[in-house]
């Protein structure tokens, strides 16, 4: 793993769940997953794919794993693509060490 990969990474996971921040605003952010947006077929994206999501959200009774990807945008109404916006503008505005959970 690159050093760039790395501070993405860590970028993305402070954020806080991409779609808890979405449904409750800014908020303290508990821990994430980083879940691999795909945008067809299987494997992993590469790293600037990631969205951060809490347990729930990604792999829980509410999660994108457990629900499927359809019914999942369906039930939050957004897409991964959506989340995946959200986390780039975030990262991208405020560095991988200089950023805010308010905006």
């Amino acid at each position: 793993m690159t050093k760039a990969e790395r501070a993405h990474k860590a970028a993305v996971a402070s954020l806080g769940c991409a779609l808890c921040f979405r449904i409750h605003g800014p908020h303290e952010p508990g821990p994430v997953e980083l879940h691999h947006m795909r945008t067809g077929g299987w494997g992993k994206g590469d790293y600037r794919t990631l969205v951060p999501l809490c347990v729930n959200h990604h792999r829980g009774a509410e999660g994108i794993h457990h629900l499927g990807t359809k019914l999942w945008c369906r039930e939050f109404g957004v897409t991964q693509e959506e989340l995946l916006e959200w986390t780039l503008g975030r990262v991208n505005t405020y560095g991988a060490d200089q950023h805010t959970r308010e905006n």
